[in-house]
C-alpha cells in the first residue's frame, strides 16, 4: 500500500503526527506538497478531486479515499500499519486518547493565537501572555498529569499496554511542549517520569531515529503549533 500525505510545506505541525506514524511503521508514502509544492492541496480544498472534500490539511489520500482530521487518519491507519491492538475495544480507546491529544494541541495553538489565527501573532500578544498564563499553569498540568495516570494505569511503559500510534503522538506533545515551554516543562519533569520515559523510548525506536536525524523531519519553528516565545514561557 502506498500512501499520499498532503499537509503545507514548511510548517511543523498537524501533519507531523501522521508523518511520525508512517515513518515508523516503515511506510511507503509521498509527501505530495513538498514533492510538488503547495499548489498540490489546492484542489482537494475546493472539491475538484474523488473523495470527500476536506476542510482543510492534513489529509491523507489512498486509492479514491481522502481521509481528514489527524484522529480519523490515525483511526484508519493503526491497523494497517499494526500500530494499534487487534481488539475493537482497544482501537477505540486510541481514537479516544488521540482526540484527547487533539484537543490539547488546539489549545495549545490558540496559546500564540488566542484572538484569531488570521492575525499575526505580534498583533495579540497581550492576550497570548494571559492565555499562556493558564496554560501553564492549569492545562498543561491537568492534561499532561492526565496522560501519565493513564501510562501508570497501564502498566506504565504504554497507554494501550503495548505500541501504537498514540505513543507517537504522545512523543510529539512532549517534544513540542519541551521546544515551546522549555522552562515550565522542567518544572513539571518531577511529575511526569512515566511520560519522559515514553518520549525517550519513542525517540529511540530505528525508524523513528533515522527520521528525526533525516531532513525530512523539520525542526520546530515559529510557523507551527508549537512556538517557541520567550515571554510565554516561565516556571509556573
Amino acid at each position: 500500500m502506498h500512501y499520499e500525505l498532503y499537509y503545507w510545506t514548511g510548517i511543523q505541525g498537524r501533519g507531523e503526527f501522521v508523518r511520525l506514524a508512517l515513518e515508523d511503521a516503515g511506510a511507503s508514502y509521498t509527501d505530495m506538497a513538498r514533492e510538488h509544492g503547495d499548489e498540490a492541496i489546492t484542489p482537494f480544498l475546493e472539491g475538484a478531486h474523488e473523495g470527500l472534500q476536506p476542510f482543510a490539511p492534513p489529509f491523507l489520500v489512498t486509492g479514491r479515499q481522502v481521509i481528514a482530521q489527524v484522529a480519523a487518519i490515525l483511526h484508519y491507519l493503526g491497523p494497517e500499519l499494526n500500530l494499534v491492538p487487534e481488539a475493537a475495544s482497544r482501537r477505540l480507546q486510541a481514537l479516544q486518547l488521540q482526540m484527547t491529544i487533539v484537543d490539547f494541541v488546539a489549545e495549545i495553538h490558540d496559546t500564540h493565537h488566542p484572538i484569531a489565527s488570521s492575525k499575526y501573532y505580534e498583533d495579540q500578544k497581550d492576550a497570548a501572555k494571559a492565555r499562556a498564563t493558564s496554560m501553564r499553569g492549569e492545562r498543561m498540568p491537568k492534561f499532561l498529569g492526565w496522560f501519565e495516570q493513564v501510562l501508570e494505569a497501564n502498566g506504565g511503559l504504554h497507554p494501550l499496554r503495548e505500541h501504537s500510534y498514540v505513543d507517537l503522538s504522545l512523543f510529539q506533545l512532549v517534544s513540542g511542549l519541551t521546544y515551546m515551554f522549555p522552562r515550565r516543562m522542567q518544572a513539571l519533569r518531577g511529575e511526569l517520569p512515566l511520560l519522559h520515559a515514553l518520549h525517550d523510548r519513542v525517540q529511540r525506536r530505528p525508524n523513528v531515529a533515522a527520521y528525526l536525524a533525516s531532513e525530512r523531519r523539520l525542526a520546530f519553528n515559529t510557523n507551527g503549533i508549537f512556538r517557541y516565545y520567550p515571554e510565554l514561557d516561565g516556571e509556573v
